[in-house]
Formats: structure tokens, sequence, C-alpha cells
């Protein structure tokens, strides 16, 4: 298991991308232990000592690579009080915190995998997509709403991976246009994959209706894994 560590970072840049979506990038103080693709981070925006009572946080998916060990890079939507707070006081040259890695949501490329992917959901996978190599064997699938084609934040990161590696596919749904994510619409491209393992990663409402969706499909319950934020 990884050992937790307590970093301090600057707020290098910030990009809006409309409907109050921001992109984070950090620079750490130190360099970044090594974590898992799919593990996420708690950020605080208060001061804190680095050895006291920990302040409010939040967890937030790490988007970068594992391998960019001087970067921290995180995507999050204005839902609540804290990511109010974020957009309101983060700006360049401002100092957070940071603790990381946790979590267990981590993608097994041995096996055939589909990932489906809401909104900012999308930063649970990108540090998987950006590790895999061409001669990766078993076939992943990514399905990737976003509400307008705007917010395809990750959508030209996501749509180089797979020209990269040649078993990566990925679908880009606009919910605008094409409707929100469905199983159904998108079992045709799963049916031919070899008992995959599915992953979900978006709002508790687009996991809820997936995981039914898939069950219905009869996936068994040990085949559907969520990371499920608010």
């Amino acid at each position: 298991m990884a050992v937790v560590r307590r970093i301090s970072c600057a707020v290098r840049a910030i990009v809006d991308h409309g409907e109050r979506v921001y992109t984070v990038e950090l620079e750490p103080s130190t360099r970044v232990p090594l974590f898992k693709p799919g593990q996420f981070l708690h950020l605080a925006i208060d001061p804190f000592d680095g050895a006291g009572f920990w302040p409010e946080s939040r967890v937030f998916s790490i988007a970068s690579s594992p391998h960019e060990r001087v970067r921290l890079t995180i995507t999050y939507a204005v839902k609540g009080a804290f990511t109010t707070r974020m957009e309101r006081e983060l700006a360049p040259g401002a100092t957070v915190w940071v603790k990381l890695p946790y979590g267990e949501f981590v993608v097994d490329a041995t096996n055939d995998a589909v990932l489906f992917a809401g909104g900012t959901g999308v930063t649970a996978f990108t540090a998987f997509l950006q590790s895999l190599t061409p001669d990766l064997t078993s076939r992943v699938l990514l399905f990737y709403g976003a509400r307008t084609a705007d917010l395809f934040v990750y959508g030209p990161l996501v749509q180089a991976c797979a020209r990269e590696v040649p078993s990566l596919t990925c679908h880009l749904v606009n919910e605008e246009t094409q409707g929100r994510l469905e199983v159904d619409a998108a079992w045709p491209a799963i049916s031919p994959l070899h008992d995959p393992v599915f992953y979900l990663s978006g709002p508790p409402q687009m996991l809820d209706a997936l995981a039914a969706q898939l069950r219905g499909r009869d996936v068994p319950a040990e085949g559907i894994r969520t990371d499920a934020w608010e």
C-alpha cells in the first residue's frame, strides 16, 4: 500500500471550460508519490502547517498521469459549498494542500473492460488511458458523455490515446444531440467483448441508471465497479 503524503502545491493554471467546469493545474512542492491510475487526492484550500489538524477538504480524481511526478491535474464542476469556494478563491499563484494517494478504483487491463464516464467523471480514467501501450491485447471501450460538445474537456486526450492504442476505442456521447449514456445504445459495441468488467464514474443518478441497465443485461454484480461522487 502506498504511503499517503501531504504536499503543498502552487496553483499554476486554471482553465474555465464554461458552465462552471474548471481544470486546475498544480505544481507540488515535492515530487508526487507513486500512485495507481484511478486513484484520488484530497484537496484543502485553507491554510495548513503540514503537521496539525487537516482542514476541510474534498476528493478529486487525479487526472494527470502517474509518470508526471512534478504536476497534478484535477477537473471539477461547481456543485456545492466547497467547489463554490474553489471557483471564488483559487487563482494562479495561490497555495493549496493535497494528500494522496487514495482509492482502489483501478482498471484491470489484463481483461476486456468497458468504461462509462459522465462529465468530469472521466478523470477517473484519464491516467489509466495514458498508461496504455500499443501492444495491449485486451479490449478497452470508453463511453464518455458530456452535456454539450464544449464540455468534452478530455476529448482530445482520449482520442489521442485511441490513435496510439489499437485495442482502445473511445465513443464521445453528446447528450445535447444524442441523449444520455445508455447501455442499450452501447451494447452493439460491447457484445463482441469477452466477459468484460464494467467501470462506471460520474454522478450518482447516472451510475444507478447504468448499473440497473447492466443488471438487466445479466451482468453479475462483481462485474460492475463504480466510482461514485457528488
